[in-house]
């Protein structure tokens, strides 16, 4: 009897592992939003709305591009739980360290500006808040050790939120 090949699927996430990934920006974006909307209602919307549909459909494109920067060139899913495999320096990568979450940040800001919500405003903190401890304190630390000298590097010339003016060449 013939094994199955199991050397693609080590090299690739699955579809599933893809999706499962999705839950927790979906959380952030959609669920927690939802629900704060729902226990601090806003009495409506107003001008701002158009300004934070565009922040909110901007900070998606960016989300888009680096989620798709993960699977293709990182060979990974944004969850710790599977992460990439490969060092992305690419695309957004190269003026930022962290554009996927700076996407996430930027739809929930699009959120708070577009309802009119403080108790969105105050969801974005959090996230904020929150992402970079983790950062700091866990996700950099695990970069270092996996990546070496690279990521090193990467980390010495291109900032964590802010984005450089030009792109880093590595």
């Amino acid at each position: 009897m013939k094994k199955p090949n199991t050397a693609n699927r080590s090299a690739q996430p699955s579809l599933i592992a893809h999706a499962g990934a999705l839950l927790m920006p979906c959380t952030t974006v959609v669920f927690v939003p939802a629900w704060l909307l729902w226990s601090y209602p806003v009495k409506g919307v107003g001008v701002w709305t158009l300004a934070g549909a565009g922040l909110f459909a901007a900070a998606c494109a960016l989300f888009v591009v680096t989620f798709r920067l993960f699977v293709t060139v990182g060979k990974g899913t944004l969850a710790p739980w599977n992460p990439t495999r490969k060092l992305i320096i690419a695309g957004p990568y190269r003026y930022c360290r962290n554009p996927m979450i700076s996407g996430v940040l930027g739809m929930i800001v699009g959120e708070a500006i577009g309802f009119g919500s403080y108790a969105l405003g105050v969801w974005a903190i959090i996230f904020f808040t929150v992402n970079t401890c983790y950062f700091a304190w866990q996700e950099e630390p695990n970069l270092r050790r996996t990546f070496g000298a690279s990521y090193e590097a990467y980390r010495r010339k291109v900032p964590r939120w802010l984005p450089r003016f030009s792109a880093y060449k590595g």
